[in-house]
Formats: structure tokens, C-alpha cells, sequence
């Protein structure tokens, strides 16, 4: 057998003896999220095409989104600012106010979009209740995470819930301090390998990804090369399979 897939297995076994909490990401692993930037992002390239064509917009765009993160933190209401930085920058402060008024309202339609739970969350949520302790952590604006959360119908699933502002290997070990729980009885459950699986594995964790269809560019990175406590998965379903 070859060694890399003996040592999966075997990590994989250990796994299922010790684990004692699974930690979900929410959006774009519980519900769909990410396509709703892509959408609006189209919007505002339609927007201010006279300004700048679609290249020029969506990395003028994504620039300022990553320069105010550390000012606006991850959420709408930071992409609605971006947005209109961006607007008043390609049109050298010519944008005009219904333009901006148009961008707004973008962001405004955006925080009240129902929420759409992704196939198989559910059923896979209560099977897990049944044996371990669950745990939601995702990022973004405070109160339309709180908004999803309670929207979705899924709170009942958890027995603790945290937004964080940033999900990075200091924000993981207050976590699972908090949970009182030790790393390798961890498992993190996502669709972003940088803000839920790298830093996850990088604590002693283990992690499941599980990739959504779109991705915001500022959270692509290479995929991390380990064959023992990560685990590659194509839906939520399977997780059931692994643990």
C-alpha cells in the first residue's frame, strides 16, 4: 500500500476515536454566499463602463477591498464602500450622486437576499448532532451574520456560534480555547482553504474542504500538500462517510 494513503488512513482512524467537536464554516459551506458578489460585482462593472472597462473595475475593486480590511473588516458593507472608493477613483471624483445612490441600493438588495441553504447541510447536521458537539465559526459583518444565522433555521444545530474577524491560526487557538477542547479533537469544516483549513492544520487541527463552485480572489491559495489530516471532500454528504 502506498505510505501516503496507509498514513491517511491511519490518521484517519485515530480521528474518528478521539474527535470530540466539528466546527463549521457558514457561508458558501452552509449556505450560498460567495455568487452574490460575483453578481453585484457585475452590477457595478454595468455601472461605471464609461469610466473604466471590466478588468480595470473588478482590480480596482478588489485592490481596495484588501487595502480597508484592516479598517472595514470582511462583509457587504465593506465591499459597498469599496465599491464606491473605486467608482470615485477611475471617475477622478466624477461618478455622479445617483450613481453612488445605485451602488448603495446594490448593497442594500444584497443584505436582504434570503438564504439558501447548500444540498445536504441539514441532514448532515443532524446526523452529526447525535454524536458530537457542533460548532458554527464564520467571519463577516456582524449583523448580517447574525441575520443568516438566524434566518437559516440551522442555530438549533449548535452549541456555540462565533463570528470572527479574522480566521487565522490566533483566531483558531482562542477558539478551541474557548471550546476548552484540544487540537487533535478539532475538525474544521469549509470551503476556503486559506481561512478555514490552512491555519487549522497549521494549529494541529484537522480539517475537511469542501470547495465551493466560486471563490472571492483575495482567498485563493495553493492547496497545502498533506496526505494525513485533511481531507478533500466534494459535499457536505460525505463527511458522514469520514467520521
Amino acid at each position: 500500500m502506498n505510505v501516503c494513503i496507509f498514513a491517511f488512513k491511519m490518521e484517519m482512524n485515530r480521528m474518528k476515536k478521539e474527535l470530540d467537536i466539528i466546527t463549521f464554516d457558514a457561508d458558501d459551506t452552509l449556505w450560498e454566499n460567495e455568487l452574490f458578489f460575483r453578481e453585484n460585482e457585475h452590477c457595478f462593472c454595468e455601472l461605471i463602463k464609461e469610466y473604466a472597462d471590466q478588468n480595470q473595475v473588478l482590480e480596482s475593486l478588489l485592490k481596495n477591498e484588501i487595502k480597508t480590511l484592516p479598517i472595514y473588516g470582511y462583509g457587504i458593507k465593506g465591499f459597498v464602500l469599496s465599491m464606491i472608493e473605486t467608482a470615485l477613483e477611475l471617475s477622478n471624483n466624477k461618478i455622479s450622486g445617483n450613481t453612488i445612490k445605485e451602488i448603495l441600493e446594490l448593497g442594500k438588495k444584497q443584505l436582504s437576499y434570503p438564504v439558501k441553504l447548500i444540498d445536504g447541510v441539514e441532514d448532515t447536521l443532524s446526523a452529526l448532532q447525535k454524536d458530537y458537539t457542533l460548532v458554527m465559526a464564520t467571519k463577516g459583518d456582524l449583523t448580517d451574520q447574525e441575520r443568516k444565522i438566524e434566518e437559516s433555521g440551522l442555530k438549533k444545530y449548535f452549541s456555540h456560534i462565533e463570528i470572527m474577524s479574522e480566521k487565522n491560526e490566533s483566531g483558531y487557538r482562542s477558539l478551541i480555547d474557548r471550546l476548552q477542547v484540544s487540537p487533535d479533537k478539532f475538525l474544521m469544516v469549509g470551503n476556503s482553504l486559506k481561512s478555514d483549513i490552512i491555519p487549522v492544520l497549521s494549529i494541529g487541527g484537522y480539517a475537511a474542504h469542501i470547495p465551493f463552485y466560486t471563490t472571492w480572489e483575495h482567498e485563493k491559495v495553493d492547496k497545502p500538500e498533506t496526505c494525513d489530516r485533511m481531507f478533500s471532500l466534494k459535499s457536505i454528504r460525505e463527511l458522514l462517510s469520514i467520521i
